[in-house]
């Protein structure tokens, strides 16, 4: 398995009782400064600098900057690639250890991302922009393609599911090749819904929030690429923050997959995000 940085480094950081608090904080309460993190768990500020070093370094936890702020977020990542050739191997029920992270967020809508999710992938930042925009990559790891120029301001047509999604608040945001992208997220259109068998009240519900957006983040690092994936929804307990925050360690595994071994993840014998959040129809 490829992995950055190695596994060692992710067993020796979960090793110690502090840092697993640090990650119990940040899985109950995502997006957290170092002051809330001290408050919350009674921890001498130094102590906490620390941890959270040890952490970062092993890649279970990453940073976003918001304004002077520093925000730290729980990733799954390597908790998911210890899931894949530890707990899969032995064909137990595959757990995605602190992947469904559950915000309970308290500061304005927008703010911060309410979820961050850092891989490393061993490919180029070129090739990385290609499976994250050609229609030939993007349906193979993710099931949709898009239709669009990429460019800042153009709008973009979905299709997943065998459904065309068209709306003209699907647009691109920011457009940098191969540093920066980012997009509003599709509508849940009747079709859609229809398509995936989402219930009525889910429906309903997903049709009343704002739109959300998704930025990747991408950084060259010797023969390896650092893809952050931050996904901002205005509401961290809404049903699109559970679908996301669900379903996106599943692609970026695949993603991953295919650029360093050009295969795809064999089909999840998990029931589908929309199944196992309750969103399907009786």
């Amino acid at each position: 398995m490829a992995a950055y940085p190695q596994m060692d480094e992710v067993f020796r950081a979960l090793a110690d009782p502090s840092r697993r608090l640090l990650l119990d904080s940040l899985n109950e309460r995502n997006g957290q400064t170092l002051r809330a993190l001290c408050s919350r768990l009674d921890m001498a500020r130094q102590s906490v600098s620390k941890h959270l070093a040890v952490l970062e370094a092993a890649n279970l936890v990453t940073t976003v900057r918001r304004g002077r702020e520093k925000l730290h977020y729980l990733n799954a990542a390597p908790i998911n690639e210890i899931a894949s050739r530890w707990i899969t191997r032995y064909e137990q029920r595959r757990v995605l250890a602190l992947a469904d992270l559950k915000r309970a967020l308290e500061d304005s809508p927008m703010d911060k991302p309410t979820f961050v999710y850092t891989t490393y992938i061993r490919t180029t930042p070129e090739r990385l922009w290609q499976a994250l925009t050609d229609p030939a990559f993007t349906a193979r790891y993710w099931g949709i393609t898009f239709e669009t120029d990429w460019q800042p301001g153009s709008t973009m047509t979905w299709v997943q599911a065998g459904v065309t999604i068209a709306d003209p608040q699907q647009v691109i945001l920011e457009s940098e090749p191969y540093r920066r992208l980012s997009y509003t997220w599709h509508s849940f259109t009747p079709e859609f819904a229809d398509a995936i068998d989402l219930n009525d009240e889910a429906r309903d519900r997903i049709a009343a929030e704002p739109r959300s957006k998704v930025t990747f983040e991408i950084e060259p690092l010797g023969d390896r690429v650092k893809l952050t994936v931050l996904h901002d929804t205005a509401d961290p307990d809404s049903l699109v923050t559970s679908m996301v925050s669900s379903g996106w360690p599943r692609v970026l595994s695949d993603l991953k997959t295919l650029l360093e071994t050009g295969e795809t993840l064999p089909p999840s014998s998990e029931p589908s995000v929309p199944v196992k959040l309750g969103l399907v129809r009786g």
